[in-house]
């Protein structure tokens, strides 16, 4: 927040209260002069002014590639939100950079975002993370794995340590997500420069024989199960619908695994006062009330919210930023 919007805050808070001490002075007086209908319509403003809702808390839900009929279901979300918090909520649909850009300029409050984006907001918007959500198909209940991923039939195998078992890449055709995909660029990419088989992500070329992009988790799969590469590097979960069929899944196999790919989490813009972020915490965390948790289900599969430490959370993916020589 900018110190003239702040000050623009004070200013107007400053104004309410010296509005009511002023609008009590009156009521006073015109009670006591008898003139009740004065009075009244005093008591009446200042009962307005005393019930004024709090400025609207807006609340950015990225859209990802499982979900579906998002805005409905955010806007769910935003209604069961706002009977807890007695404050309007508003859901807005947009993706994870825009997000973030609307963190940063004070257009949202709160955000669900992926953990290299959560990275973004801390640097833009001081932002922090206070709950990453849980799936049952995490294998680490709020974090999970990074694979690369195999035909069945591959000649290649997991062998006794991590350098053996990637070294075998050596020389052939892998299928990555997407050059900004945690599990399925950075967290891979981290683990062959931790193994000293490249420098780094701009000397892939020099370790594979080809380096393509399927563009989602889908796209690096078929990849592998059309043989147009030997390896596809993905999230754990992409091994079945909706990203693949179960058909598919079964002519694949994961040849390496790296954990502690941190989950997707709600970040809070640290303009808002620590009360009121308790308050949203709160009112997040009784979406896991059996009662309340299939809004929680619809918006992006996952069964739970749990409390993180913002630092403890994100710094697999801090590492793995580092060691592939990207920034945060």
């Amino acid at each position: 927040m900018t110190l003239g919007k702040k000050l623009s805050v004070v200013a107007g808070a400053g104004a309410l209260i010296l509005s009511g001490v002023f609008l009590n002075s009156l009521s006073q007086t015109a009670q006591a002069d008898n003139q009740s209908p004065i009075a009244q319509a005093l008591t009446n403003l200042q009962t307005t002014l005393a019930q004024r809702p709090q400025s609207t808390i807006r609340i950015a839900f990225p859209s990802r590639a499982d979900s579906t009929d998002l805005q409905r279901k955010a806007n769910d979300v935003a209604r069961f939100l706002s009977q807890e918090l007695k404050t309007p909520v508003e859901a807005i649909v947009s993706d994870d950079t825009a997000a973030v850009e609307a963190l940063r300029a004070n257009r949202v409050d709160v955000a669900f975002l992926s953990s290299r984006p959560a990275l973004k907001a801390e640097q833009l918007a001081k932002a922090r993370v206070y709950l990453a959500e849980v799936r049952p198909n995490y294998s680490g209940r709020y974090t999970y794995s990074s694979v690369m991923v195999v035909r069945k039939d591959s000649p290649l195998s997991s062998k006794a340590n991590a350098k053996q078992t990637l070294e075998q890449l050596r020389g052939k055709k892998i299928a990555f997500t997407s050059p900004t995909s945690g599990s399925g660029f950075i967290f891979p990419v981290g683990a062959l420069v931790q193994q000293g088989l490249v420098p780094n992500r701009d000397r892939l070329n020099g370790f594979f024989q080809q380096v393509t992009y399927g563009g989602n988790y889908s796209g690096a799969l078929q990849a592998v199960l059309r043989r147009q590469a030997d390896v596809a590097a993905v999230s754990e979960y992409a091994l079945k619908p909706p990203y693949i069929t179960a058909a598919e899944g079964n002519q694949l196999r994961r040849l390496y695994s790296i954990t502690g790919v941190p989950a997707h989490g709600v970040a809070i813009d640290d303009d808002i006062p620590v009360r009121q972020r308790t308050q949203i915490i709160n009112a997040l965390l009784k979406l896991n009330q059996p009662g309340n948790n299939a809004l929680l289900k619809n918006l992006y599969n996952s069964t739970e919210l749990v409390q993180v430490d913002h630092g403890r959370h994100l710094q697999p993916m801090r590492d793995a930023l580092q060691r592939a020589g990207f920034a945060p």
